[in-house]
């Protein structure tokens, strides 16, 4: 039996009646058309009186023991298939929709996490779903929690500062996606730009390249961090940008600590070298979401695209000392 819903236009044909009056337009009678459709012949002629009554027009007359369709049945078959065939593409991007293959994703993240992981995780969204909308748009972390309440955003990839929400929020459902490591950035010829790695507490009599106090959440980490190995940062230069905070390192002015994920400039050269002798020192990215949506399949195929960028990033062979410039 033809499966289409029961859903009623005002003046508008119902796609259901249009199948039903195409059918006796084709097979000749309402005995042969109910036979067709697997109904019967009285559930056929209710809907064909229906459709008459919703259009106000006749669309069967008698002939002989049987009917005819009129001159406006006949108008309405024949726009008839053209009518259906948009309501079958209709049903194929609802169906395309409900599995996650079409519709509108929207995503937000702060800068770098933009350019690292949504870049790349929207790239493979479009080579494997090209039905699929994605829309990026740049946020910080209270920015985000409330475009994922306004349900301007779907997915935020975000490192809140602590107690920004509590992650027992009710309205949302938080969940890591990765641990990004934070590395000793070092001008290339630096003394410890050749070790395999190094303790933070031999940074202590060097100068730091750091964000404002209030500007991010970055300066309170490295102080943590800092204060850990038994000592406070002498920051010497407030930038706010990482690529100005690699600039000022490779140019000899300080040193600094750098998320894994996020690429320097080329130019000056600067050298990663990993952080040992304590708590691994990371920052922690999560996945933020409209609490019950997790498993909606479109936000489901972009947190596993986000997966796949994280994956694919942390995998590069080399990566902890990779020297950005020779």
């Amino acid at each position: 039996m033809f499966s289409y819903p029961t859903v009623q236009y005002g003046c508008m044909i119902d796609p259901r009646r249009l199948h039903v009056l195409r059918a006796v337009h084709q097979h000749g009678t309402v005995t042969a058309a109910a036979a067709a459709l697997h109904l019967t012949p009285s559930a056929v002629s209710h809907h064909l009186r229906e459709m008459a009554r919703e259009l106000k027009v006749p669309l069967v007359e008698p002939q002989g023991r049987g009917i005819r369709l009129t001159g406006a049945a006949h108008l309405v078959v024949q726009h008839g298939d053209a009518l259906m065939a948009r309501w079958e593409e209709a049903e194929s991007a609802l169906e395309s929709y409900r599995a996650g293959e079409a519709g509108l994703l929207r995503m937000c993240a702060f800068p770098s996490a933009v350019t690292s992981l949504l870049a790349p995780a929207t790239a493979i969204l479009r080579a494997r779903h090209p039905g699929l909308t994605v829309e990026i748009a740049q946020c910080e972390a209270p920015q985000g929690f409330d475009m994922l309440m306004s349900t301007d955003a779907d997915i935020a990839v975000l490192a809140p500062p602590d107690g920004f929400p509590h992650p027992g929020d009710s309205r949302f459902d938080q969940e890591s996606l990765v641990e990004e490591p934070l590395d000793l950035l070092v001008p290339a010829g630096h003394p410890l730009a050749g070790r395999a790695d190094v303790r933070l507490e031999e940074t202590a009599d060097h100068d730091w390249v750091l964000p404002f106090p209030d500007s991010c959440d970055h300066h309170r980490r490295v102080s943590v961090f800092c204060g850990m190995a038994g000592f406070s940062p002498r920051v010497a230069h407030h930038v706010q940008e990482w690529s100005a905070m690699a600039a000022l390192v490779g140019h000899g002015l300080g040193v600094t600590l750098f998320p894994r994920l996020v690429t320097p400039p080329a130019e000056p050269a600067v050298v990663r070298v990993p952080v040992t002798g304590g708590p691994p020192l990371s920052r922690r990215l999560l996945t933020c979401v409209r609490r019950g949506s997790r498993q909606h399949p479109l936000v489901r195929r972009g947190l596993d695209a986000l997966a796949e960028a994280v994956a694919a990033h942390t995998s590069l062979p080399g990566r902890d000392r990779e020297a950005v410039a020779p």
